[in-house]
C-alpha cells in the first residue's frame, strides 16, 4: 500500500476544481481496500472513495484525510451474458465491450464518464435504461464489519438515482466488484424520445448503431467528455429530476405562463418533472455565465467550469438557480454530484 501525500484532487475529476488530499492511496486489489480502511480508522483520518470522478465537486480546501482511488480491473464474461467487472473499470468501456459481444442491456448508457464502480452508487441511468435493470450483485467491503460480501439487486436499494450506497447506507460499503446479467442477441432499447427521433420509425437499429447515436446525443449536449471543450467541463446534469403528485405537476404548469411542462410517468401514480425545463424556465439559458462558472451552451443541466473556476464559483451557481426555481415554482432542485470537503 502506497500512500501518497498532498495530492491535488483536482485533475481526477471532470469539474478540474478543488484543493488537495492529505493522503492518498490507489487500490488494485481488495486486500489493498481493507488494509487503507484499517489505516485510516487506526490513524483517526476522515475517508474518502474515489472512483472516475466525474459525480464530485471537491471543496477549495480539499480533503482533510485519505482519499482511496479505486483502482480494481478486470472483466470476468461468461457465456451467458453475465460479466463480472472491476470497480476501477472504465464504464464507457464496459459498455462498448458488450456491445461488442452482442449483448443488450446497458448500450443507452454509452458514453456516461466514470468507473464501474460509481454506477450501483447512484443507479446510473439514462436514455431509458438503469443499471439496476441488468445488476445482479455487487461486491463490496462493509466497513462497519470490515468483511467482504455479495449484495443482491434487491438489497442494493434501488431507485431512481439512488441505492443504500448514497443513502441509507451511505459511507459503510466500498463497492469492489458488479455483476451485470445482459441479454446476448438482445433488441437495442428505443423508448427514450432523443433515440425515437433519431431513428427512423419502425427500423429496430443494432446495439452498436444505438451506441453511436447516444454518444452522437451527448455529444451534441456537449455530455461526452472532450479535451479543451469548457462545455464538457463539468458534472454532467447537475440536478436530479423531480419526482412529484400530479397536483404539484398542475401547479407548476399553472405557473409557466403558457409552456407546458415535459412530464414523465413515475412510480406510485407521481410524475417526473424536466429538471433542465424548470432551469430555463427560471431565467437561467444556455450560455447563462456567472464568471468563470456558467450554464453549459448546450445543456441547461449542466454546471461549467469555463475556467480557472473554484469550488466555490460552483456552489453559488447551484445555489443561485435552485433559489430561482423555488422561487417561481416551489420545486426544491436536489443536486446530483457528491459534495466533499464542505463544512
Amino acid at each position: 500500500m502506497q500512500i501518497e501525500e498532498n495530492i491535488p484532487l483536482a485533475p481526477l475529476t471532470t469539474f478540474k476544481v478543488g484543493g488537495n488530499a492529505r493522503y492518498l492511496v490507489e487500490a488494485r486489489a481488495a486486500d489493498d481496500v481493507l488494509a487503507t480502511v484499517e489505516y485510516a480508522r487506526s490513524n483517526q483520518l476522515p475517508l474518502f472513495v474515489l472512483g472516475g470522478g466525474s459525480n464530485l465537486v471537491v471543496s477549495d480546501t480539499g480533503w482533510p484525510g485519505m482519499v482511496l482511488k479505486i483502482g480494481i480491473r478486470g472483466v470476468e464474461e461468461r457465456s451467458d451474458g453475465v460479466f463480472e467487472v472491476g470497480a476501477g473499470e472504465d464504464w464507457d468501456s464496459f459498455v462498448a465491450l458488450t456491445v461488442n459481444r452482442n449483448c443488450a442491456g446497458v448500450e443507452t448508457l454509452s458514453g456516461i464518464p466514470g468507473t464501474v464502480g460509481g454506477t450501483p452508487v447512484q443507479n446510473v441511468g439514462a436514455y431509458g435504461q438503469e443499471v439496476s435493470e441488468t445488476i445482479t450483485s455487487v461486491h463490496v467491503l462493509d466497513t462497519a464489519t470490515r468483511q467482504f460480501k455479495d449484495l443482491s439487486n434487491a438489497e442494493c436499494g434501488f431507485a431512481y438515482r439512488t441505492s443504500i450506497f448514497n443513502s441509507t447506507e451511505r459511507g459503510r460499503y466500498i463497492v469492489l466488484r458488479v455483476t451485470y446479467a445482459l441479454r446476448p442477441g438482445g433488441a437495442a432499447k428505443i423508448a427514450y424520445a432523443d433515440l425515437k427521433k433519431y431513428f427512423p420509425e419502425g427500423t429496430q437499429p443494432t446495439l452498436q448503431q444505438v451506441r453511436d447515436a447516444v454518444r452522437e446525443i451527448r455529444l451534441s449536449k456537449a455530455m461526452l467528455i472532450v479535451p479543451n471543450d469548457d462545455d464538457c467541463r463539468s458534472a454532467g446534469s447537475f440536478f436530479k429530476n423531480p419526482i412529484v403528485d400530479t397536483s404539484i405537476y398542475e401547479d407548476v404548469a399553472a405557473h409557466a405562463n403558457g409552456s407546458v411542462p415535459p412530464k414523465y410517468p413515475a412510480s406510485d401514480g407521481k410524475v417526473k418533472l424536466s429538471a433542465a425545463w424548470l432551469v430555463e424556465q427560471s431565467g437561467f439559458a444556455k450560455g447563462y455565465t456567472r464568471g468563470a462558472v456558467g450554464i453549459s451552451r448546450r445543456h441547461s443541466l449542466a454546471i461549467v467550469n469555463r475556467g480557472g473556476a473554484a469550488a466555490a464559483d460552483i456552489i453559488a451557481l447551484k445555489e443561485e438557480v435552485q433559489k430561482g426555481v423555488h422561487e417561481k415554482f416551489g420545486i426544491e432542485l436536489s443536486p446530483e454530484p457528491v459534495f466533499i470537503g464542505f463544512e
